[in-house]
């Protein structure tokens, strides 16, 4: 496969990525306790969630294409933290790419252009929960300027088993 950053474009995603998107997240949800989402998603059903990530504000979502095929080759959003008000300047993120384009550097530029997306928005530090073990994410997170901070034992049940999950913090 290859391996050159110019062969992938990120840009914000729109509705028209929706069905993409939900078939990504399936993946996901069906296959690894990455996500602890348990049920898959049809599109509808995740509209709600793609429709809280706009093309401004703290909540974003980036798309990363093929820059010839157009097909979706990930995802990266900044998310609220909590709901209580104090957590505003707080968002979680998160990043998924397609099973076939891993190892090709997605994950890095979706984090660059997410983060850069958000560098003019009154926010003060990200988090990422990292369902355990993912050392590739981990890798992925500590490269983008995140730090550990902490382990969650246990805190989710899926496949019949209990997972723990990282968490990770980094400074906007």
């Amino acid at each position: 496969m290859p391996s050159e950053h110019t062969e992938v474009q990120v840009r914000p995603g729109v509705e028209a990525d929706l069905e993409a998107l939900t078939a990504l997240y399936n993946h996901y949800v069906r296959e690894t306790a990455i996500t602890f989402d348990t049920a898959i998603f049809t599109p509808e059903e995740r509209r709600p969630w793609l429709l809280s990530h706009p093309v401004d504000g703290p909540h974003r979502l980036m798309v990363a294409t093929g820059t010839n095929s157009q097909e979706i080759l990930g995802y990266a959003t900044s998310s609220p933290f909590r709901q209580k008000p104090a957590y505003a300047t707080s968002v979680e993120t998160t990043v998924y790419v397609a099973p076939h384009a891993g190892r090709r550097g997605i994950g890095t530029l979706l984090y660059e252009a997410l983060f850069k997306a958000l560098s003019g928005e009154d926010l003060h530090r990200a988090y990422a929960g990292i369902s355990q073990p993912n050392e590739a994410s981990g890798r992925l997170h500590e490269r983008c300027g995140f730090q550990y901070v902490g382990t969650y034992r246990e805190v989710g049940r899926k496949f019949g088993r209990y997972w723990d999950v990282a968490w990770y913090e980094k400074p906007l």
